[in-house]
Order: C-alpha cells, then sequence, then structure tokens
C-alpha cells in the first residue's frame, strides 16, 4: 500500500478520501487555488501547496502544477477525485510518466471511455444498445449544429470530456441553436478544459439508472448493484439512493449483466460508473464515469464496503479485494446534495460568507466541504455538503432525510434544502414513478420556490433587526432608546410609526414594516403591509432566539450578513432582505433603470452597446458563476444609456452593469 498519496481536488471529496487514506494509515498532502487557502480541506488535509489563481484553468486543471506539488510533497501516487482532471487521460499518462501511480483508470481506458462518442462506439461493440446520434466529438460549433439539424429534435448537446450536468443544452427547437451550442461549449471549456460536444437522441421522461463495477485491469470486474439517478435539475443529480425500486428483476439483471461485460471488454482497472437511461422495460447506454462518483456513499451505504478503499488497493497493485457472491445489499440508502442555491430565484447560484453551519449529528452521514467563516466563491461547484442516509426500508430512508434536512443550517447563503424537503415529500418520489423530467414540471407548475416569507418569520426579521439596531447604536441614537423606533413619531393605538420604517425582501415580494414601542416586557408590535403581529423575542444560547406570539413559543435561529437575515425553524430557512426606508427612498429615484448582477462571477458577453434600443427581456450581459451561465435583461423597454461592464471583468454581486432609460423618460 502507498505510504503518501496527494489528493489533487477540493471541498467535501478532498476530504472524504483523506478521511479512508488516514484510516489506512496513509499520508496526504493536498493542493489549493488562491480562493482557497482558507478552505477546510487544506486544513483537514494540512499539508497542501498553492497551485495558481482562483479559477479552474489557473490552477486545479493545472496539469504541471499537480504533477509538482506531487514531487514536492513526496507523495506516491495522486487520487483525482471526480471533475477536474479525474477524467483527463492526457493527466492520467503524465502522471505515470512522473513516476507516479494514477489512483484510476489507465490513461488508454479513460481514452477510450472518457469521451462520451468514443464510449458509445465501446458498448456497442460490447452489444450494448445505445441512442442515436454522434459518431464523434466536435469542438467546431458550424459542425455540431449540422449533426443537430440531420437528427429528429429533441437532442441533448453533451460536453464530450466530463459529466455533472456541465456542458450539457437540451435542443428543442431550431431558433437559438447556435446560441445554446456556443453556451455549452464555454461550460464544457470552463469545467473540464475541453470544448468538445457530442449530440445525442434526447429521451424525455425515462428512469437514470447506473451500475457502479469494479475491475483488477487483467479482465476480471464485478459489480456493486445499481443507483437511482433519475431526480435531476439542469441535468444535475439532485437526489440519489440504493438500490433503484419498481424495478423488473429481469431489467436490473440485464444492466447489471451490460456494465460487468462492458467493463471485461476494456479490462477496466479501478472503479468506474456505467450510466443507462431506461424507458419502460429497455434499457440504453448513456455514458461511462471512469472516476469515483458524487454519489458513491449510497453504494457504501447498502454493501458496506469503502469504495475510495478498493480504488487504493487496486491501484496499488493488490487485485480485487472481493468476489461477486460477497457483494450484498441490505436496506436502502438515499443521499441529498445541499447546494448554494435559491429555489424561489429560479436557483440562482448563492455566493457570499458562511455565516453559521450547522449539520445533524446523528444517524445521518454527513460529507462536507464548508464551514462557519468560509466564502462561497463563484469560481466552483455550488454543491456544500451531502447528506447520506440509511434504513431498512426505503419510506424510512425518506423521512430520516427530510429530518436531516430540517435540521441542516447554513446562513450566509441562500441553500436548496427546503426545496429538497418538498422533493422528498412529492407523491412522485415516495412511490418511485418518478422520471426525468419530474422537477422541470414541478418548476413549470410554479413550485420551485418557498415565495415569500410566512407573516411571522418576516415580523420576526424585523424585530431582531430593530433589537440589533438598538444594541449597536450610540447612546441617543434614533434607535437606543425602549419607546422609539427609529421614527419620531407614532400613531393609532399601538403607537405605530406612521411612514415604514424598514423595507423587507422575500421570494420576490418587497413588505414595508413598521414598529409598534417596545414594552417593558420587550413586546413589540410590528406592521407588514397591511398585518399586524405583537410579539416579543428574546435572546437564547448563541444564534438562537425565543419568538413568543400570543401562547405560542418557538426557537428560531437568527443570523445577519450585511443586509440579509436569515431566519430558520423546523427546517425552513429564510434570507429576508432589509433595508432601511429612509435609505432606499433616497436612492430610489437614483437606481431606476439600473441593471445589477444578481451575484459574484466573470462577465462573459456583452450584448448591446451605449445608445440602442432594447425591449424588455433582451439579453443585455451575459455572465458565469459556480460553471453555470446567466442572462442579464432588460427589464423595460429603453435606450442603453450607459454600460460599465467588459469581457473577462470579474464583478461583484450588486454591481450596475448597465442602465436603461425608458424611452418616454426626460433628456
Amino acid at each position: 500500500m502507498f505510504k503518501k498519496i496527494l489528493i489533487a481536488n477540493r471541498g467535501e471529496i478532498a476530504c472524504r478520501i483523506a478521511h479512508t487514506c488516514r484510516r489506512l494509515g496513509i499520508a496526504v498532502a493536498g493542493v489549493h487555488s488562491s480562493a482557497d487557502r482558507d478552505a477546510l480541506h487544506v486544513d483537514l488535509i494540512g499539508e497542501s501547496i498553492e497551485i495558481g489563481g482562483a479559477t479552474p484553468a489557473e490552477s486545479y486543471l493545472r496539469i504541471d502544477a499537480v504533477i509538482d506539488a506531487a514531487r514536492r510533497t513526496g507523495s506516491q501516487a495522486i487520487h483525482p477525485g471526480f471533475g477536474f482532471l479525474a477524467e483527463n487521460a492526457v493527466f492520467a499518462r503524465t502522471v505515470e510518466a512522473a513516476g507516479l501511480v494514477f489512483v484510476g483508470p489507465t490513461p488508454e481506458v479513460i481514452e477510450r471511455l472518457g469521451d462520451k462518442a468514443s464510449a458509445k462506439r465501446e458498448a456497442r461493440a460490447a452489444g450494448v444498445a445505445v441512442l442515436g446520434g454522434s459518431e464523434l466529438p466536435s469542438r467546431d460549433a458550424a459542425e455540431v449544429a449540422a449533426t443537430v439539424r440531420g437528427l429528429p429534435l429533441p437532442v441533448i448537446l453533451k460536453a464530450a470530456a466530463g459529466g455533472g450536468g456541465k456542458g450539457m443544452r437540451v435542443v428543442q427547437q431550431l431558433d437559438g441553436l447556435m446560441e445554446a451550442i456556443e453556451s455549452a461549449m464555454r461550460e464544457a471549456k470552463s469545467s473540464f478544459g475541453d470544448a468538445a460536444l457530442i449530440v445525442e437522441a434526447f429521451v424525455e421522461r425515462g428512469r437514470h439508472i447506473e451500475v457502479q463495477i469494479v475491475g483488477d485491469g487483467h479482465g476480471e470486474v464485478i459489480h456493486l448493484f445499481e443507483r437511482e439517478c433519475t431526480l435531476q435539475r439542469r441535468h444535475q443529480k439532485v437526489i440519489e439512493e440504493a438500490p433503484a425500486v419498481n424495478l423488473a428483476p429481469a431489467l436490473r439483471e440485464a444492466m447489471l449483466g451490460d456494465a460487468v461485460r462492458l467493463g471485461q471488454r476494456l479490462r477496466y482497472r479501478g472503479v468506474g460508473t456505467v450510466e443507462f437511461i431506461v424507458q419502460g422495460d429497455r434499457h440504453h447506454f448513456l455514458e461511462v464515469n471512469p472516476r469515483l462518483q458524487v454519489e458513491h456513499p449510497v453504494t457504501e451505504e447498502v454493501t458496506g464496503l469503502d469504495v475510495v478503499e478498493i480504488m487504493l488497493r487496486i491501484a496499488a497493485g493488490e487485485g480485487l479485494p472481493l468476489r461477486q457472491s460477497e457483494v450484498q445489499v441490505r436496506g436502502h440508502a438515499i443521499e441529498a446534495r445541499v447546494c448554494a442555491e435559491d429555489a424561489a430565484q429560479n436557483f440562482l447560484p448563492s455566493t457570499g460568507e458562511l455565516i453559521a453551519v450547522r449539520f445533524p449529528t446523528s444517524g445521518v452521514r454527513v460529507e462536507s466541504g464548508v464551514r462557519a467563516g468560509m466564502v462561497v466563491t463563484p469560481y466552483y461547484e455550488s454543491m456544500l455538503a451531502k447528506l447520506i442516509v440509511h434504513a431498512p426500508t426505503r419510506e424510512a430512508a425518506l423521512d430520516r432525510l427530510s429530518g436531516a434536512l430540517g435540521e441542516t443550517q447554513v446562513h450566509g447563503v441562500e441553500t436548496n434544502c427546503a426545496f429538497l424537503q418538498r422533493l422528498l415529500a412529492l407523491p412522485a418520489t415516495r412511490d418511485a414513478s418518478f422520471h426525468t423530467r419530474l422537477i422541470d414540471e414541478v418548476l413549470a407548475e410554479g413550485g420551485q420556490g418557498t415565495g415569500s416569507a410566512p407573516l411571522e418569520r418576516l415580523a420576526a426579521a424585523a424585530a431582531w433587526w430593530l433589537l440589533d439596531a438598538r444594541h449597536s447604536s450610540k447612546p441617543f441614537g434614533a434607535w437606543s432608546a425602549l419607546d422609539v423606533t427609529g421614527w419620531q413619531m407614532h400613531a393609532g393605538d399601538d403607537r405605530l410609526t406612521p411612514v415604514p420604517a424598514l423595507l423587507l425582501r422575500s421570494g420576490g415580494t418587497t413588505h414595508e414594516a413598521r414598529f409598534g414601542a417596545v414594552s417593558p416586557e420587550s413586546e413589540v408590535t410590528v406592521q407588514i403591509g397591511t398585518e399586524r403581529v405583537r410579539l416579543a423575542l428574546t435572546a437564547s444560547a448563541g444564534s438562537d432566539w425565543r419568538l413568543r406570539i400570543g401562547d405560542c413559543h418557538e426557537v428560531l435561529t437568527i443570523v445577519r450578513s450585511d443586509d440579509t437575515v436569515f431566519v430558520q425553524s423546523g427546517g425552513t430557512a429564510h434570507a429576508i432582505g432589509v433595508t432601511s426606508y429612509l435609505s432606499q427612498v433616497a436612492t430610489g429615484r437614483q437606481a431606476s433603470g439600473q441593471l445589477r448582477t444578481p451575484m459574484m462571477g466573470m462577465i462573459l458577453k456583452t450584448h448591446v452597446e451605449v445608445g440602442v434600443r432594447v425591449r424588455a427581456g433582451d439579453v443585455v450581459a451575459t455572465m458565469e458563476s459556480m460553471k453555470m451561465e446567466m442572462r442579464i435583461n432588460a427589464d423595460h423597454d429603453g435606450v442603453v444609456r450607459s454600460l460599465s461592464v467588459q469581457p473577462g471583468q470579474m464583478v461583484e454581486r450588486g454591481l450596475v452593469v448597465a442602465v436603461v432609460e425608458s424611452e418616454g423618460a426626460a433628456e
């Protein structure tokens, strides 16, 4: 076995690999970018080399820098994790040429499988049914477009060099085809260092089933059974489970057999995943991921095996550590990916400092690469953690996972925890009648977001803001006394301010908040819009606060990050923007027509020039954050009076991109 390995990755997977290495007595070293100097994986690994700038192209995709880090740390092998260089045959070959061991398949196998078009040819040669589409990958947008036009729609564009939903676009119609191709190529290049795409027939309402295989590199291959990965959004898995349910035994055996046969044909070394799309009683090959998968923990939970340990033992030349007959499935395991994204805003990625982080500690396996005080940047994936549960039955596992999501607290950025809970509660999820389009259909029905926070949560956020302002106010300041609330006038029986004190933003809605005087018992009347709530809010332990409304008592977790107050209780978190009414009124006229960046990121392209007329909905600029592209659109008809960004520029959240003046405005 190795004495020391380099982990060429970041975040939760770097921490996960380090955990197994330490259990086996293997020393570890790591790498990090300039943006990850204070990351959890750097501290957990202990020895780490900074290999470049913030973007993946400047750091984690730099083969020379990774090899140099391995040499400097005295490592014997390199584990690539997933993403970045994990499926890069050039990297694997360079590792071996440097006298090091690549923990994964041989470079030759990566070449045959890592390219999706080549993998389809291998599958067809092994007698596995494949979907129609490209025979070769292409980096020529015109060539890709010609392939699309020669196939029945819908089709899907796929990055040839990687997975994880990056560089994928579904083409339902030919309008906007070139824009879709160019966008997919940019995303593929950013994520994997290769813009090449393939085109494939798109199955709209199938199931996504994958098989974990393990090979010794000499022709012996076994499987660790299958995983269900049907619940996806934007072609990226959200919930994964093992084993797959409602799957006919004959269909399961056919897929397991196909996966093993393909692995045997290639004399596969290490662990890999063979993915299939299932419609009715038929299955078709999709691709092979010749690496460790994000969702490998559910296989570990039901088999009792450590997949990372198996990888290391095979790479060290020990061969397969078990036979097929020794692999058994017990119970049911489900994994949820906790991501920094806002479900209420079409899953817009969320960046910022993590003010507070608290994961469940009992009955749940948590794999995370974040902690309080870290900054979620726009340079990498939005996944913050994985929650994995195991139970005797699927129903019990679903309940346990929903409870774990309810206990999870991540404040400072928006997360998808509440959405995941709603997804787990859907009848189609509960009875496993789901398909790959389920989430898209739920979103189309308006079920993607939480909407505005409930009245009581808005009132609690406003009251907390008042207490915080009073605590930090100077003596005799506007907020310092009990009987004032920022305004020196009161009106009505509740002595409410006649003018709003705050504006609260939640779920795309803005609410005006007024306060009454605070009583000696710490009670205050808060009016949100036209609704009034009489409440008392008192500090408890840490960031917890006790809320009392009438005879109802509950504990809330409340923290603040800049102008956002995060309120969580009972598993549901709300991010509520808070702005002083006076400051908003003062700047409102000045801000008219300003188009701002929704988050940190990089400007990829500007689509307008100063002086041109635009219509509501026209794209003014395209930006990238967390390897996702998003558009900044004009919100009304008008004329572009200023454009303050350029391609390649890194921007902070809230930066003014352009000013669009209504055509009827005074000049």
